[in-house]
């Protein structure tokens, strides 16, 4: 009998702006980081857009309505399921990977976020699945992309379209 040890993966998001690396936490948030591998290799996101930044706190993405044709308003949509929260004792700051969801701790399903900065006090709060290991200046870049107000009146809206072209899941080296 022979066994395996799990293979390392590790994404690749790739923007305009660059290509960033995320690790995962398979460790802490299994469910989690099968799922956005899943989607990532079905291609859900290719052609999504980081949606909101909020310099200093973070970069969300994933949101399908984001899509070029899309119909739905950015931020609204998921996957057509939700995922049981995985909070864990992984720390927000910046270079995390963390699922977003509404008010409802169970509602997470597609999108995600990138902490830009320290946001300790979404700790037990939002799934923490990864962080960014490669590609900080990338993260910089669309954090630093000009917002406008958007719906709620947040100015989180980027002014240009930050469209992920893709995410493509790969084996981690040695």
């Amino acid at each position: 009998m022979s066994t395996t040890a799990p293979v390392d993966e590790k994404a690749i998001i790739k923007t305009r702006y660059g290509e960033m690396t995320v690790s995962f936490w398979s460790d802490v948030a299994p469910k989690t980081v099968e799922n956005f591998k899943k989607l990532a290799r079905a291609g859900f996101y290719d052609g999504t857009a980081f949606h909101r930044i909020i310099r200093g706190f973070m970069i969300q993405g994933g949101c399908p309505n984001t899509k070029a044709g899309a119909h739905g308003t950015p931020g609204t949509g998921d996957p057509g399921y939700k995922l049981k929260a995985e909070f864990n004792a992984k720390s927000h700051v910046r270079g995390v990977l963390s699922m977003a969801r509404s008010s409802h701790p169970d509602s997470a399903g597609c999108q995600f976020f990138i902490c830009h900065g320290d946001a300790k006090f979404l700790d037990k709060q939002y799934t923490a699945f990864g962080e960014v290991v490669g590609g900080d200046d990338v993260l910089e870049r669309i954090a630093s992309v000009p917002t406008k107000s958007g719906g709620g009146g947040e100015k989180s809206t980027p002014i240009d379209r930050v469209e992920v072209e893709s995410v493509r899941i790969v084996t981690a080296a040695g």
